[in-house]
């Protein structure tokens, strides 16, 4: 492990922060937030199990799922339990090392989540726009690619930034602005020239989510113009309706990320607790809110759920008393 610059450090650790202004009811806050994390928890895993085991599931729109719901369940495992141990025990102290290890797990996931998205974007492109050819162009051999490739890119990108922040000094303030660390807000607290890292940040950000998400805009305008093109009304509905799940995610993913963006760039001076609650938007709601809505909006998910469960009930052994 390379060390961290600390001869010009005034510290050795950072401070990660709870709510601003709501220390007091910290304790009852965690309550809604522990919730939300047994339900990212409960969720992510019955998707991935019930995917696992049906093999009627084993089809493109499900890996896809399931790969979304193992980027879920890794970025609620790098943010809920940093925020519980404030709320539970004001433990708000982490070396430099963990600090960097979590930012580069919380970037990593956040970044797996936009091209998953993006992925299953494509997926809808080709049922909806090429039907007949959807079996033949979305191959195991093709997701495979896929996911390599999304490993690959994100791996390529994220690992460099840790590295690069181990060279930096920090001596204006240890205290970072959110329950977590953030690349962002760690180079703020630098001494040092920080245009490196902050120009390879921006370059992350514009090369991963931001060309993803001008993608997803592109790939959507292309299944409109499909759509458009469907003459019955009950076609292009039924069309449309299998987007819907898709979209929910594309919108709790990207919207909190962009006006937060946007607030930082080009809005008023807000206080600190609106821009938490953005970042913990961004970061927390899709893990708790993507299987609530694919389940939802889902009929063949909501059939092999209820058939798990009432199968598990048929098991269960029945006592018989004799008289």
């Amino acid at each position: 492990v390379l060390p961290v610059n600390g001869t010009n450090s005034a510290f050795s650790t950072f401070l990660v922060t709870g709510l601003p202004g709501l220390e007091s009811v910290h304790i009852w806050i965690s309550i809604p937030f522990c919730a939300m994390f047994l339900i990212t928890l409960m969720g992510n895993v019955s998707i991935m199990t019930i995917i696992w085991q049906e093999e009627t599931l084993h089809v493109p729109m499900y890996t896809f799922l399931a790969m979304l719901a193992f980027s879920d369940l890794g970025l609620s495992f790098f943010t809920f339990p940093t925020m519980l141990r404030i709320f539970w025990m004001d433990a708000r102290e982490l070396t430099f090392s963990a600090c960097f290890t979590q930012m580069f797990f919380i970037h990593t996931f956040q970044d797996f989540e936009s091209a998953i998205i993006l992925a299953m974007a494509f997926d809808r492109y080709v049922a909806i726009s090429h039907p007949l050819h959807y079996s033949s162009t979305l191959t195991n051999s093709v997701i495979a690619k896929i996911g390599l490739a999304i490993v690959v890119r994100t791996l390529s990108v994220q690992v460099p930034l840790p590295l690069l922040l181990r060279r930096l000094c920090f001596c204006h303030s240890n205290i970072l602005s959110h329950s977590y660390c953030l690349h962002p807000d760690i180079i703020k607290l630098s001494c040092s020239d920080t245009r490196i890292n902050s120009i390879f940040g921006l370059f992350v950000v514009l090369s991963t989510m931001g060309l993803d998400f001008l993608l997803i805009l592109l790939s959507y305008v292309l299944i409109l113009n499909t759509v458009l093109g469907i003459a019955s009304h009950s076609g292009c509905l039924k069309a449309l309706n299998t987007c819907i799940s898709h979209l929910c995610a594309v919108i709790l993913f990207f919207t909190p990320m962009i006006c937060l963006a946007m607030l930082h760039r080009f809005g008023p001076r807000l206080p600190s607790l609106i821009y938490v609650t953005m970042a913990n938007m961004h970061f927390l709601i899709p893990p708790v809110m993507n299987p609530i809505v694919y389940v939802v909006k889902t009929k063949q998910m909501q059939d092999k759920i209820l058939k798990l469960f009432i199968k598990k009930n048929s098991e269960k052994p029945k006592v018989t008393f004799i008289t």
